[in-house]
């Protein structure tokens, strides 16, 4: 019965019929298998042995290979280093930052900058211009000044913070109606200059171009054939001009020369327009460097403009001093905390900080490798040439190492000059100093990775002379940023920063009225072509309602009010009492003449 099922069936169950068949049939067949498997054994090792050599040979040239590219490849990066850890390079010249643990996401930045968007200029800078012409009712200084009124002014800190104080005499002589010996600069503070005014600044130039302002000398006339000493006062920060005439005045008719101390940040911000205006003819036409520092300073611009049509400007102020008060930390281990803590003890004052909640609140100037991550997010390419003004910075080299990676065309003016060219400046550190923020000014993009004098400055000067971008880290939002870095696409990463960064390019509009320091943001002095501008917005949009240079669809007028990591402005229009009276406190809590009347260098330090 089962047989001719069997027979039908012994194709598709071979195994079934196997145990159908009789045992010796079996067998034979299991013989024959056996003699069948040892012919392929043979078959297969004498086939094997033919491409043996082969094989050998393909292995010592894969090998040989090998050891050629161990020897001939680069040194790999120093794991150990908190700044080379993540930095790797591809051969087509991409930077892949792997910031963070390894196998987590790496970010993929593209050689090459934005082509879709100017990142050299602002869009609407053309509509806005510099207007600091006096009134016809501004009267003339003849008209005004008193004789026996004489105003001394003694500044304070370095070049830039003493800036701030030779404008702001200008005008408190204006308000007192007194003639104006010109300003002595501060030769005691941290930066120990000799430099007198006239070595740093066109004596002849300032007097005459303020003439029909303020009357100004060059020296104290003698009284009664005898040295005229003049009586020593200061004022309180943010003086109005309410303040000055109910302090000053009163103390100058009676001892007809006085002499302001620590004048630096002693004028209100909030003045009458034609005060206001005075400030920026002061700042902006009449203060001007003599010719040698010119002469050089130009130089310095030329040697850049030779190399690239544009280039960055970067004032990096990451220099040790910086950092140690700051409270902030970078990741350098017991290292760095032993070294900055040690800086931080020559001020008895400063408190312990937390440097969590200090880069939280925007407090902690960037690395620089954030810096050149920040820029290459906002479309400058590797090919960029960077100018970067700065002192020591703290750990040196491996501290620049991931700045010079991504942007390799690096210059200061150590590199741009000889020795011998610097040498009339090199033992002068406002000279120097003059000579950075020449090219800075000149650059055709400036970064400042802080908000100090010379940042302020800066910014303020090139919002009168054409809003030239001028780009400061927004460090409160930049903070979270560059926590979730390793989180995101390089592509997510630049929109972010593109976002957080509005409304600290340089933009105009972008500060409102009246905020932050006069000097920062003269916007008494900034005038608006307002028919270019209502011609321009009623002809036909490229890019749609909203565009800025940033390439994202943002009003014009974006304004840096909610995140702006501001020092505080202790402004009082009314006559001030004390300063600590009046709440006229710095970031770290404590007022600044408390700071500087126990330690003199440290403000200076700090700001400029």
């Amino acid at each position: 019965m089962l047989e001719p099922w069997l027979n039908r069936s012994t194709f598709a169950f071979p195994f079934l019929f196997s145990l159908y068949t009789p045992f010796s049939q079996r067998g034979n067949k299991i013989t024959t298998v056996k003699m069948a498997s040892h012919r392929r054994r043979n078959h297969y090792y004498k086939r094997f042995r033919s491409v043996l050599p082969l094989i050998s040979a393909v292995s010592g040239v894969l090998l040989i290979l090998f050891g050629l590219l161990t020897f001939l490849a680069p040194a790999p990066i120093d794991t150990n280093n908190p700044h080379h850890k993540n930095l790797l390079y591809t051969a087509n010249d991409i930077v892949e930052d792997t910031i963070g643990k390894p196998g987590e996401s790496v970010l993929h930045i593209p050689k090459k900058g934005r082509k879709d968007r100017d990142v050299w200029s602002s869009r609407n800078s053309k509509y806005f211009y510099g207007c600091s012409n006096a009134s016809n009712k501004f009267p003339n200084a003849d008209a005004i000044t008193h004789p026996n009124r004489y105003l001394l002014i003694a500044t304070s800190g370095g070049l830039n913070q003493q800036r701030t104080g030779i404008t702001d005499a200008v005008v408190a002589a204006r308000i007192l109606n007194a003639t104006l010996v010109v300003p002595k600069l501060d030769q005691k503070s941290f930066w120990k200059d000799s430099s007198d005014f006239s070595e740093i600044f066109d004596v002849d130039w300032y007097i005459s171009s303020l003439a029909n302002d303020v009357k100004i000398i060059k020296s104290l006339p003698r009284r009664r054939g005898k040295t005229w000493i003049p009586h020593n006062m200061r004022v309180p920060r943010k003086c109005s001009e309410r303040c000055y005439l109910n302090r000053v005045l009163p103390v100058l008719l009676k001892r007809h020369a006085i002499q302001l101390t620590k004048f630096d940040y002693r004028l209100a911000n909030k003045l009458d327009t034609q005060l206001q205006k005075l400030r920026c003819r002061v700042n902006y036409h009449a203060l001007k460097f003599t010719d040698p520092i010119l002469r050089m300073g130009e130089k310095l611009v030329h040697r850049m403009r030779m190399k690239s049509k544009h280039f960055i400007a970067l004032h990096l102020r990451f220099e040790p001093d910086m950092l140690a008060f700051s409270g902030c930390y970078y990741g350098g281990g017991d290292k760095e905390r032993k070294e900055l803590g040690a800086i931080r003890k020559r001020w008895k004052t400063l408190h312990a900080s937390n440097p969590d909640k200090e880069r939280r609140h925007g407090k902690c100037p960037l690395t620089p490798k954030e810096v050149g991550l920040m820029l290459r997010a906002l479309g400058y390419g590797s090919d960029v040439h960077i100018y970067v003004a700065s002192g020591e910075v703290y750990d040196g080299e491996d501290t620049l190492a991931p700045l010079k990676a991504l942007f390799p065309n690096f210059y200061t003016k150590e590199t741009l000059a000889s020795k011998e060219e610097l040498e009339p400046f090199s033992s002068f550190s406002s000279r120097m100093a003059a000579l950075d923020f020449i090219v800075c000014d000149e650059s055709d993009v400036f970064v400042t990775n802080n908000n100090g004098n010379m940042a302020k400055i800066l910014a303020g000067r090139r919002r009168y002379f054409g809003h030239k971008p001028t780009i400061r880290p927004n460090a409160k939002k930049l903070y979270r940023l560059f926590l979730n870095q390793t989180t995101m696409s390089w592509e997510a990463f630049a929109s972010k920063m593109r976002t957080f960064q509005r409304g600290f390019m340089g933009e105009p509009k972008e500060v409102r009225p009246g905020r932050g320091e006069f000097h920062e943001n003269p916007h008494t002095c900034i005038c608006e072509d307002s028919e270019a501008k209502a011609k321009k917005n009623s002809g036909p949009r490229k890019y749609g309602k909203g565009y800025d240079a940033l390439g994202d669809d943002i009003p014009s007028d974006y304004q840096n009010v909610d995140d702006e990591p501001e020092l505080p402005d202790p402004d009082d229009d009314g006559d001030q009492d004390d300063p600590q009276e009046t709440g006229q406190f710095n970031e770290t809590g404590m007022d600044y003449d408390e700071l500087t009347n126990e330690e003199p260098e440290l403000e200076e330090i700090l700001s400029d």
